[in-house]
Formats: structure tokens, C-alpha cells, sequence
């Protein structure tokens, strides 16, 4: 089937020779079928490299053309992150209740995601001696990239912490930040999820997660770098605020905005030109 679409093409357009054919006629064809056939691009372009190398391995032609044939360039399309409306994270952050030592603890976490993007990794193994009160900084060793990276203390942060350190953290010899606030008062573990923290106060707040949308904590850390992408801060910055190593991860919130996919854009002309180079 692919090699008769070949073939009505060039009948319907005169040739008469296989030498006639053209690298710029091989371009002309791939442009004119794609639209049509964008799902089997990847099968009728390797059937039009056999049938143009056949008449160059029986010496029918001098050159073999199915070199000239583009090659199909493979994009990977991830899942366009979550995010939260701005509005939504200040309402469930006003509906936490500090009241008793776990909805302090709780807020302290979620204003550490959602203001600095800090990851749940990084949080559950937060050390006090992580916490430079007098430069008011917290200088990490990030797990995933193992980057050594400094966050601000902001205001609101600062009193969230000492509110939860000197009023609801237990006491323990453990040397982590956050704890477990049922004996026997540990870290949390490796494997433990802090999922349920986000979903409860969601739940508390009144919030509705739209079916298909993720709100967990890294749902926090994509809302603030879809703010802050709105706010026009470039991206080499928003890398540096979540710990990426390189922008390649952060342009993935291009897709978040049309603003971010209008710098994206091609030109698809350019586009068939360069692969059939």
C-alpha cells in the first residue's frame, strides 16, 4: 500500500524514469503525504527507501536516492504537569489548622513545597543543622541531583518553622527536621509517602480535584514554576529554584502556557528542509 501511494504519485505527475526522480521530488512527496498519513509516516518511509534502493543496487541509477528519504524525527510528548490555581494553594494554606502539632508541622511542609519547590525527598531528610538561622538560608544536598542548593528563609516560612520547633515537634534525638507524630517519634522513612498530608487538608479545605489531575506534592512544586514561567522569569532561574540540573526538565512547563508555546513553535517548511538534508 505505501509503495502504490509512491507510485500514483509519480504517475501522477509525468515521470516516466526512476532517474528522473529527485532528491527536492522525495521532499515534495514526504510534505504532500504527511498530513495525510502522520500516524504510518514511520512505514511508508521505509518502504520508499527500499523501493529507491533496489534500481541503485541493480545499477539502474547512479545514485542511490534512499539516502535523500528524511528521516522521521521521533518526539516525546510527557504529560503536561498539574498545577494548581493560585487560589486554590493560598485557600488550602489559610484552611490548615495550626491549632495542634501536626497541622503545624503539616503547614510548615507545605509552605517549603509550594513557596521554594522544595522536594518531599529533600523535606523528609531536612536536618536542623540544615537551617543557618543567622543567614537565614537552608543549604541542602539535594537526593536526586546531589547539588548542594540554598533556599531563603522567607518570613512566612521562618515563623511556620519556629512555630512547629519550639511548639509541636517531639522530642527526639533524631536529627531531622520533620518527625512522625505518634511514638516512637521518628523521621519519616525512606519509602513514606507524603502524599496523604496534601490530600488531607485538600479534603479540608473544600478543594475538588478535577478527575485525571494529580494534587500531590510535586503538584506544588509545578504550580510554583507555572507562576513564576506567567511572571516571565526565564527559565535557567526556574531551574535553579526547583534543583534542576539542567533547563531541559524546567522547559517542559512551556506546555502550561501559550504564551511558553509560542516560543516553541516551528516552522514547518524549515522542519522538512533540515531533515531531508
Amino acid at each position: 500500500n505505501s509503495a502504490k501511494i509512491g507510485v500514483d504519485y509519480l504517475d501522477a505527475r509525468g515521470f516516466q524514469n526512476v532517474n528522473e526522480i529527485t532528491a527536492e521530488t522525495i521532499s515534495d512527496y514526504v510534505k504532500t503525504i504527511y498530513a495525510h498519513h502522520e500516524k504510518s509516516m514511520a512505514a511508508i518511509l521505509t518502504t520508499l527507501r527500499v523501493f529507491l534502493r533496489f534500481p541503485y543496487l541493480n545499477r539502474y541509477t547512479l545514485e542511490d536516492l534512499s539516502l535523500k528519504v528524511p528521516k522521521q524525527k521521533k518526539y516525546y510528548y510527557p504529560a503536561v504537569p498539574s498545577v494548581w490555581k493560585q487560589e486554590d494553594v493560598v485557600h488550602m494554606l489559610e484552611n490548615v489548622d495550626r491549632g495542634n502539632p501536626t497541622g503545624k508541622r503539616d503547614y510548615a511542609i507545605l509552605l517549603l513545597v509550594s513557596r521554594l519547590g522544595m522536594r518531599a525527598g529533600d523535606l523528609k531528610s531536612l536536618k536542623l543543622t540544615d537551617l543557618d538561622w543567622k543567614s537565614k538560608t537552608i543549604v541542602i544536598r539535594q537526593g536526586k541531583t546531589n547539588n548542594i542548593v540554598t533556599y531563603p528563609i522567607l518570613k512566612d516560612i521562618g515563623w511556620a518553622l519556629i512555630d512547629y520547633l519550639q511548639n509541636a515537634r517531639p522530642v527526639s534525638d533524631s536529627p531531622c527536621v520533620f518527625l512522625r507524630m505518634n511514638a516512637p517519634f521518628e523521621a519519616f522513612g525512606r519509602d513514606a509517602n507524603l502524599h496523604n498530608i496534601i490530600t488531607k487538608h485538600t479534603r479540608n479545605a473544600g478543594i475538588t480535584v478535577p478527575r485525571g489531575k494529580r494534587r500531590g506534592l510535586h503538584s506544588l512544586r509545578h504550580t510554583l514554576a507555572s507562576t513564576l514561567l506567567e511572571r516571565g522569569t526565564p527559565l535557567p532561574v526556574i531551574s535553579e529554584v526547583l534543583g534542576h540540573i539542567t533547563s531541559r526538565s524546567t522547559a517542559l512547563y512551556c506546555l502550561l502556557g501559550i504564551e511558553g508555546l509560542k516560543q516553541c513553535a516551528l516552522d514547518p517548511e524549515e522542519v522538512f528542509r533540515d531533515a531531508s538534508r
